[in-house]
């Protein structure tokens, strides 16, 4: 069937290109031209009184919206936090126990230290969370507009309190 549809093929091209009579007479002219048919597109457009692209009058912010942009973020935020740690600990000298003492000698105190575990800690439990939330969404669990917010509420909370447990280790 391939070899009867590429002879085919191969026939027409041949013929064409022998006799370029024969490709005129199947031309079939158009009904208007791509000028003609922007300034269509264009007129309607404007008349219509729409804004070209969506923008925060069309679309308002919504829970799902804003956790949707927040797990992408908080992957990206710990996909370079990895990097950038495994990088630190190829270039600057010293062990893991030395920048410690460091840490140690600064003389932090306790709300500035459990400020900053929070703040590490709490992007992986955003990312843990949503994550499983996707998961179920992937499952065909929740993806009724009432449980999409009612999970991102539970996904929220228990962000904020495993975040808090784990900094408070």
């Amino acid at each position: 069937m391939a070899a009867l549809l590429l002879r085919h093929a191969g026939r027409h091209c041949l013929r064409a290109h022998l006799s370029p009579q024969l490709c005129i007479r199947n031309v079939v002219p158009m009904g208007t031209t791509a000028k003609e048919e922007m300034e269509r597109f264009w007129s309607k457009n404007t008349a219509s009184n729409r804004p070209l692209s969506p923008h925060i009058t069309i679309y308002s912010w919504s829970l799902p919206m804003m956790m949707s942009i927040c797990h992408r973020g908080s992957g990206i935020a710990l996909s370079a936090g990895v990097s950038l740690f495994g990088l630190s600990a190829l270039l600057i000298p010293g062990n893991f126990e030395s920048h410690l003492e460091l840490l140690k000698a600064l003389c932090l105190g306790p709300a500035l230290i459990y400020t900053a575990k929070f703040a590490l800690v709490s992007p992986l439990m955003y990312h843990t969370w949503n994550g499983l939330r996707h998961l179920m969404w992937d499952l065909g669990k929740g993806l009724k507009i009432p449980q999409l917010y009612q999970s991102g509420v539970v996904v929220l909370v228990l962000t904020v309190l495993s975040s808090l447990g784990l900094a408070a280790m």
